[in-house]
């Protein structure tokens, strides 16, 4: 199997690389996760220029007409810089889910502004009770004469403080359970009875608990079809862990070669003491888990693009491999770094922490694994 790299590609990974390098580096990312936004506006507008934010969206809606295999090149690299901006809540969730579901004129409206990065959007579909299983959903649309009336609870909503509009999955019919029954409705973040609790995370980026008390909408805020958006927002969050695992990998790869480095500089008993064999095999089982991980995350995006049966069996997989990976090699790097593995000063600390966030977006390992015993 042919795993080159196609142009398109190539022009993300290479414009991202130099971005990161020029750009992005450690210092500039800690300033701009403690500033009040906890981003940078001009960097998401420069994100526009390079295409980044039109890379999943079809090309007849403006974008470049990505699949995953494409946005996880993209990850690998934002994710060897700890990019802050929101690229993954506002395009690879909310913008692929109007490029999906959404009608022709809800595109129309809705795309262009995100493209252009004047926009942000957010999608609000997890729950206290249920980070994953959409099925689960307790926030209710009730239907009026004049609309919709939403009521419940969304928590951990991704950059929700700094999101013109949110995604909301609500249900509309059925029972707690049903897949059928389920649907999105298009609010702004200023409508009357919604109320966001915002809060900086452990990784540094920024969340908001959403609360909707008699929200009230018209029929047009229906984002697609009513009632029958659980596939199209399964899809989504299904290529979002492949996408969370491309960014899980890139850190894997920075953390292999910052703790190489170290070992490489650091001396004890007049030696580097990456010359001493058992930390030379320690630094190889971090190698050996990245690869690993990369291996499944190929894999996965491969099924996940080309849809085939099994593919949501693949992104649980995929979890559970990033997940086992990304301790390992977190720890590991924190520990043959010693005490300043963990300092705000260094990196490496920071690193694992969003190694560790990771793996709870979307639901975490242990789920997945769950997940999988149960359809064994």
């Amino acid at each position: 199997m042919d795993f080159s790299l196609n142009d398109i590609q190539e022009m993300m990974r290479d414009s991202a690389s130099k971005f990161i390098q020029k750009e992005y580096d450690f210092e500039t990312r800690r300033k701009l996760s403690k500033s009040e936004d906890g981003f940078s506006q001009k960097n998401w507008e420069l994100f526009a220029e390079l295409g980044w934010l039109a890379l999943p969206i079809d090309e007849d809606q403006g974008g470049i007409g990505g699949t995953v295999l494409d946005t996880i090149i993209l990850q690998e690299e934002l994710g060897k810089g700890l990019v802050v901006e929101p690229y993954f809540p506002c395009i690879l969730l909310g913008a692929n889910l109007i490029n999906s579901f959404a009608s022709d004129e809800q595109k129309e409206a809705l795309l262009g502004p995100i493209l252009e990065g004047s926009k942000k959007i957010t999608l609000a579909h997890s729950e206290g009770h249920s980070p994953f299983d959409i099925s689960q959903i307790k926030t209710v649309a009730e239907k009026t004469n004049n609309g919709f009336v939403i009521n419940g609870k969304k928590s951990v909503v991704l950059n929700a403080q700094h999101a013109d509009e949110l995604l909301v999955v609500a249900r509309t019919s059925g029972n707690t359970g049903d897949k059928s029954g389920l649907s999105v409705f298009v609010v702004s973040k200023d409508h009357p009875g919604l109320s966001i609790r915002g809060y900086e995370t452990n990784d540094g980026l920024r969340a908001g608990d959403v609360t909707f008390v008699n929200v009230t909408l018209g029929a047009e805020a229906v984002l697609g079809t009513l009632d029958d958006a659980f596939g199209p927002v399964q899809k989504v969050l299904l290529e979002g862990i492949v996408n969370l695992a491309g960014e899980a990998v890139g850190i894997m790869e920075k953390l292999v070669d910052l703790t190489g480095e170290y070992l490489r500089i650091r001396e004890q008993f007049n030696a580097p003491i990456g010359k001493f064999q058992a930390l030379q095999h320690r630094c190889a089982d971090m190698f050996m888990e990245k690869e690993q991980a990369k291996s499944m995350l190929y894999f996965a995006a491969i099924e996940t693009a080309k849809q085939n049966d099994d593919y949501e069996k693949a992104c649980a997989m995929l979890k559970v491999r990033i997940g086992n990976a990304a301790r390992f090699v977190g720890q590991q790097a924190v520990q043959l770094h010693g005490g300043m593995g963990v300092t705000d000063e260094l990196s490496v600390g920071h690193y694992f922490k969003r190694l560790t966030t990771l793996n709870a977006m979307l639901g975490s390992r242990d789920y997945h694994l769950n997940e999988l015993v149960k359809s064994a």
